[in-house]
């Protein structure tokens, strides 16, 4: 199944996309809060609702709110090797925020107070159900999902101290969906892209992962519990616009596409805040 979370005229609901339709799922307001009651898939795909056509949709973030937005550094070898970085014997962890994450097609904020903000293609898992110390052999029985994620961020704050998290969470600079895909249906292994007006600067399979995402549940998992809607951005791969030289950062005006086959894609309009 496909699900995603559409903006009506009257708040936000969760849809099924069947083909270029799109079904709500009565008496859920978003895919996150579906993910939170135990019968969810099965809730999702009896779903009868109203119906919309995929075609000019005003798409949420997929999961609006999530719990948890625990992001991997340093999870892709051509990544790490243009960073000149080694290759981390643990994964390298921090955190987003809910306020940071835009729908598929929203315009993507660029900060007044950055002038060094890249792109960062990536896998996002999604959780579907409870769990504390999972082993790797069953994380999959508690991933709901996958989507696409760009980390955007913004490198002159990041790299101001040895802690990343304040260049990685800016408001309205997280393009998250534009669907959550089923285990069943989507595994790593397909082709991810990043484009900027066009012109590709990430192109690496999302399968060439140093730490998989089962062996992530299982290992953030041992530290907190994870819960329905709580998300992993699995890390971004070579490409970025930090390791270009001369380097090349998002500019007001330009687009950002990020595509993952079989997941689907973001097109996110750069605009500067005013």
């Amino acid at each position: 199944m496909r699900l995603l979370t559409l903006r009506t005229s009257e708040g936000t609901t969760a849809v099924r996309q069947d083909g270029g339709t799109l079904t709500e799922i009565d008496g859920f307001a978003d895919v996150g809060e579906l993910l939170r009651d135990p019968a969810w898939a099965e809730k999702a795909a009896a779903a009868a609702g109203a119906t919309h056509p995929l075609d000019g949709a005003d798409l949420a973030a997929v999961v609006p709110a999530p719990g948890k937005i625990i992001c991997v550094g340093h999870n892709y070898r051509n990544h790490i090797k243009e960073m000149g970085r080694e290759v981390p014997d643990y994964p390298t962890l921090f955190a987003k925020y809910a306020e940071s994450l835009i729908g598929p097609n929203d315009d993507l904020a660029l900060p007044q107070e950055s002038d060094a903000v890249d792109w960062e293609a990536e896998l996002a898992v999604i959780i579907g159900k409870t769990g504390r110390r999972i082993s790797e052999a069953d994380a999959g029985d508690h991933i709901a999902g996958y989507a696409v994620l760009n980390d955007v961020s913004m490198r002159d704050y990041q790299f101001r101290t040895i802690q990343w998290l304040q260049g990685k969470t800016w408001e309205k600079s997280t393009p998250f969906g534009p669907a959550l895909v089923t285990g069943d249906e989507f595994t790593a292994g397909p082709l991810m892209t990043s484009a900027v007006d066009g012109q590709i600067q990430q192109q690496t399979p999302t399968g060439d992962l140093v730490f998989t995402p089962e062996f992530l549940v299982s290992y953030i998992s041992t530290i907190i519990t994870l819960n329905p809607g709580d998300v992993i951005a699995t890390g971004t791969p070579g490409g970025v616009g930090h390791a270009q030289n001369p380097k090349r950062y998002l500019q007001d005006g330009q687009t950002l596409v990020t595509t993952i086959d079989g997941l689907g894609q973001l097109s996110n309009r750069v605009i500067k805040e005013r």
